[in-house]
């Protein structure tokens, strides 16, 4: 079936309408902070081949790795029958770190023949809590994936519309705080009925085969335009590099390498070189590392480009088995998720300011700069988890600075307003303000980073720091001197202050302080 140009513009904006509104009921419904204000969540829409064909536009790190997952997801769990909806969050399955729990349904509209699969809803959400061995289910230094929380293998939550409750019980047995993780759940799953319930009318307004062509339509333009867009760059090899500061269990810096090759018809990412798989937690699986090259490929094409599966097979990634962008498992992987695509993302960007200078900016400040708080809430007796990824600075841009106190790259969510905040959690933010310290000087300098402390009120805690670019800065281009390292900061009752690393988990007293100072982005062009 052949889709018209108009038909199909109005089913693209239709899906990619229908996957923001299900983002939407999502914020309204859910349960914790760190989704209900800070949309640590994405939502996507997929083929009955598992390809994805819209997305809201959420958390990159989530929707790239999704769209590389979902196939691996549906094998493991076998065809799903309507009113199914699968839970997963185990990472060399579903592509993300433990944290973050995916929920799959089909959707399934009815036709002369019965039910038929027209393709596949998802949402993925960044729970507080899943367990393990810190608050938070972020820790500073674990070594293999059973330290970060309860595994979840693709299972049936929902089977025919019914909950399973022997599954629902068992992930609540596992973590800290219960009633927290059901509503976010809960919201979850209202949110995949809400995506059910239109497209099964897009299907009911223009049939549910012009809807199948329509996915069809959709993926071949995004497929016309990138290709199109590569014809525009200048063919050859293009190398890159860049490095974490370390693994969390050493000092030993972990380098990315990248060999960037670009022909008329095919954009070729090879990472060999990059770092073997590390005995901390900087290791990422396959999809992790992919959607951060994705997220890059689209900067240096074309940010209005519709992402989707289409635009992927322009695209080849090259990735080592083995290495830290495809670790082996019992791996541990949760800043495989947050730091690791956020460097790989600033290595492929460096390679491409050689094919696109005037598209490409500095190095933004390439970290999550992640913290989780747990202990026991004073008020009410029961387990609490805060976490948050905060802001920093932007890289200069070929056309002006560094924007400040911004998420980049990898990262699109809210800061939790102070007020929320502190209504939520035993905690008392001390200060929220611009860093003193001024970007990477250039011609277009560096956005500044910002300084987040919070203070423990009246109880014991546990704090776990995922951060990175604390020893290597944000690195300038063309002639832009390099942005500054974050800095975090421990601070006792008596007020004395130490330096503590990029990664680790601490304990607090009651009245100590915790400060997060975050990058600065490189400069621009020469002074």
């Amino acid at each position: 079936m052949t889709i018209d140009p108009v038909t199909l513009e109005v089913l693209r904006n239709a899906l990619e309408a229908v996957a923001q509104e299900m983002g939407a009921v999502l914020k309204l419904t859910a349960f914790s902070p760190n989704i209900k204000e800070r949309m640590d969540a994405s939502t996507a829409i997929f083929d009955a081949k598992a390809q994805l064909v819209a997305q809201a536009e959420h958390v990159p790190v989530h929707l790239g790795a999704m769209m590389r997952a979902m196939p691996a997801i549906l094998a493991r769990s076998g065809p799903l029958g309507p009113g199914d909806v699968i839970v997963v969050n185990d990472p060399f399955v579903g592509g993300a770190h433990l944290p973050d729990i995916t929920l799959v349904a089909p959707v399934h509209v009815r036709g002369d023949g019965g039910d038929r699969l027209v393709g596949y809803l998802a949402c993925r959400a960044h729970h507080s809590d899943v367990g393990g061995m810190e608050p938070g289910s972020m820790p500073g230094r674990s070594t293999e994936i059973f330290q970060e929380g309860l595994v979840i293998p693709p299972v049936r939550l929902v089977r025919a519309g019914a909950e399973q409750p022997d599954v629902m019980a068992l992930i609540l047995a596992n973590v800290r705080t219960p009633e927290e993780r059901r509503g976010d759940l809960n919201a979850q799953l209202a949110c995949l009925r809400v995506g059910a319930r239109r497209l099964a009318e897009l299907a009911g307004r223009y049939g549910a085969d012009t809807l199948v062509a329509g996915f069809d339509a959709i993926l071949d333009y995004s497929e016309r335009r990138m290709r199109r867009r590569l014809a525009e760059l200048t063919p050859g090899t293009y190398a890159a590099e860049d490095r974490l500061d370390d693994d969390g269990t050493s000092d030993e810096p972990v380098p990315i390498r990248i060999e960037v090759t670009v022909t008329p018809e095919r954009l070729i990412l090879d990472f060999a070189g990059t770092a073997p798989q590390r005995a901390g937690n900087v290791n990422a699986v396959a999809p992790m590392a992919q959607s951060a090259a994705f997220f890059a490929v689209k900067v240096l094409t074309d940010p209005t480009l519709p992402p989707n599966a289409g635009v992927l097979r322009a695209i080849e990634i090259r990735i080592p088995e083995g290495s830290v962008l495809d670790a082996r498992h019992p791996a541990a992987v949760c800043a495989g998720n947050t730091e690791t695509t956020q460097r790989v993302c600033d290595t492929v960007l460096r390679a491409f300011a050689q094919i696109a200078p005037d598209r490409i900016p500095a190095a933004s400040q390439g970290t999550m700069n992640l913290i989780g708080i747990g202990g026991r809430d004073p008020r009410t007796g029961r387990p609490y988890t805060y976490i948050e990824t905060i802001c920093g600075g932007q890289g200069g841009r070929p056309r002006g600075p560094g924007m400040d106190a911004i998420q980049v790259n990898m990262t699109n969510t809210l800061n939790t307003p102070v007020e929320s905040l502190e209504i939520a959690y035993p905690l008392r933010v001390e200060r929220y303000e611009l860093r003193a310290e001024a970007g990477g000087r250039g011609r277009h300098p560096g956005g500044r980073g910002v300084v987040r402390a919070l203070r423990v009120l009246d109880h014991e805690a546990r704090v776990s720091l995922q951060t990175d670019r604390r020893r290597h800065a944000p690195y300038g281009l063309h002639g832009g001197e390099d942005g500054r390292p974050g800095i975090n900061r421990l601070v006792d009752r008596d007020g004395t202050a130490r330096t503590v690393p990029g990664k680790g988990s601490h304990s607090l007293g009651p009245d100590e302080v915790v400060i997060v100072e975050t990058p600065c982005g490189g400069g621009w062009g020469a002074p």
